[in-house]
């Protein structure tokens, strides 16, 4: 990874340092100051690695599906510093969101650590030690903007944050495979904990999305995302970033498709760590499934096919179970139960 200068590893330091130190769990003045001060600081690191070189302009590149289309996604071959830079902006316009959003000081810790630990993997940082951040000038909050235009804009930036956290997970576990097959544990370990960041961030950052009235969502953005406003009803299947993700853990389960008993006896260390993951993925799947409901209670999934279940979340509980089923066996409190149904299906 190519180095970005001095000031881009100081503002890289300073902003980790404040992402740590988020009081994510505070008073509702505290906790919004201390996103404000962090919203600030992730500014200036954008604008840090903005003087090396500028963004691209998103709009001006083709998206490659509705979805990108829609969720304002596109895919290019970036340098370091444009990476950088693209996915700073994308945690910078997440942090602004958040200090005003209701998100869960338990959803807030899970997403603020996931944009931590992404500004360090974009940038090529090592975490860096503790101490004072200095003060930084923190901007008076916005004016003048509709509930239903800030509503519609969270509902987009919480997906990018979602798709951020994806194409990073993807790259840790990926990582973590290659170091497994080059016989360096030590650094699969550091990826794999890495990776299981982002994925304990996946459902944090769908819930800071649909922290909107779900009246809003059924009235206002449900339909923008099925014909006729799309050519196509969108789902999570179309998310590449996810698709990216789900093929690194499936080529990570190849190299190291031990039961956690086998694993454990002979690496006691990665069992846990790839059981720490694995735990984070289904999790991820069960929480789906209760956010769906939130939303849109009993109704249909809007990509949903007419041969499928009834409804979105007897669908998303289906794919939780499938999940827990092949996990089973590889994790230390496997979903034997529903491991067993499964099989038995398969059987019958």
């Amino acid at each position: 990874m190519q180095a970005l200068g001095s000031r881009v590893d100081a503002e890289v330091q300073r902003t980790a340092r404040v992402l740590s130190a988020v009081s994510t769990h505070a008073g509702p003045v505290e906790r919004t100051l201390a996103l404000r001060q962090a919203t600030a600081v992730a500014g200036e690191l954008a604008a840090a690695l903005s003087d090396l070189a500028p963004a691209v302009v998103g709009e001006g590149l083709p998206a490659e599906s509705t979805s990108q289309s829609y969720f304002r996604v596109r895919e290019e071959e970036l340098s370091d510093q444009q990476a950088a830079l693209h996915g700073v902006l994308v945690i910078h316009r997440g942090l602004e969101d958040l200090c005003d959003a209701p998100l869960s000081g338990s959803d807030l810790a899970l997403e603020v650590a996931g944009m931590r630990q992404s500004v360090l993997d974009l940038t090529g940082a090592a975490p860096g030690g503790g101490g004072d951040v200095p003060p930084v000038a923190v901007p008076a909050p916005g004016a003048g903007t509709s509930l239903e235009s800030v509503w519609s804009a969270r509902w987009l930036i919480g997906h990018q944050v979602h798709v951020l956290f994806n194409v990073c997970a993807a790259v840790a576990v990926a990582d973590a495979t290659r170091h497994l097959r080059d016989g360096d544990g030590d650094a699969a370990l550091v990826r794999l904990a890495d990776a299981t960041v982002y994925v304990r961030g996946f459902p944090a950052a769908m819930t800071h999305a649909s922290t909107i009235p779900a009246d809003y969502y059924m009235a206002a953005i449900r339909h923008t995302m099925a014909p006729p406003s799309v050519d196509v009803p969108l789902s999570g299947r179309q998310h590449r970033g996810y698709k990216l993700f789900r093929a690194a853990m499936k080529d990570l389960l190849s190299v190291v498709p031990d039961s956690y008993e086998h694993l454990a006896a002979r690496a006691p260390e990665l069992a846990e760590a790839r059981g720490a993951l694995l735990e984070a993925d289904i999790v991820d799947g069960e929480r789906h499934v209760t956010l769906a409901y939130s939303m849109v209670h009993l109704r249909r999934s809007i990509a949903q096919k007419t041969e499928g279940p009834d409804n979105a979340v007897a669908e998303l509980r289906l794919m939780r179970h499938r999940r827990a089923a092949q996990y089973a066996s590889l994790i230390r409190f496997g979903d034997h139960y529903v491991a067993d149904a499964v099989a038995g299906l398969r059987h019958s």
